[in-house]
C-alpha cells in the first residue's frame, strides 16, 4: 500500500485522521490475524512461520503509514500556527519607528 502526499491545510489534516483511522482498524486486523495464526493447529510449522512473517511485514508498512500520516497532520498544524502568526498586524513596530525618526530629527535641528 502506497501513502500519498495530501495537502497541509485543515481538511489535509481532518484527511490524515480518518486516513489515520482506517489504518489503526487494518492494523487491529492483521494483528488479530497474527494471534489466530500462532494458535491455530492445522498449519504445518513452516507455513504458520511464512504467515506470521508475512503479517508481520504487513503490520509494519501499516504502521509506517500512520507515522507518515501523523507527520502530514504535524505539518499541517505547524503551517497553520505560522500562518496565523504571519497574519499578526505589525502596525505597533512600524509606528515606533517613525517616533524615533521623528525624534532624531527633532534632536538635531534643537
Amino acid at each position: 500500500m502506497q501513502v500519498t502526499s495530501s495537502t497541509t491545510t485543515s481538511s489535509g489534516s481532518s484527511n490524515a485522521a480518518s486516513g489515520i483511522a482506517a489504518l489503526q482498524n487494518q492494523l487491529r486486523d492483521l494483528t488479530q490475524q497474527l494471534k489466530q495464526i500462532t494458535t491455530d493447529t492445522s498449519m504445518d510449522a513452516k507455513t504458520k512461520q511464512q504467515e506470521t512473517q508475512l503479517l508481520q511485514v504487513e503490520i509494519a508498512a501499516v504502521q509506517a503509514q500512520i507515522e507518515a500520516l501523523q507527520n502530514v497532520q504535524r505539518q499541517a498544524q505547524l503551517n497553520k500556527a505560522n500562518q496565523s502568526a504571519n497574519n499578526v498586524p505589525k502596525t505597533q513596530n512600524s509606528t515606533k519607528a517613525k517616533s524615533v525618526g521623528t525624534a532624531s530629527l527633532v534632536n538635531v535641528f534643537v
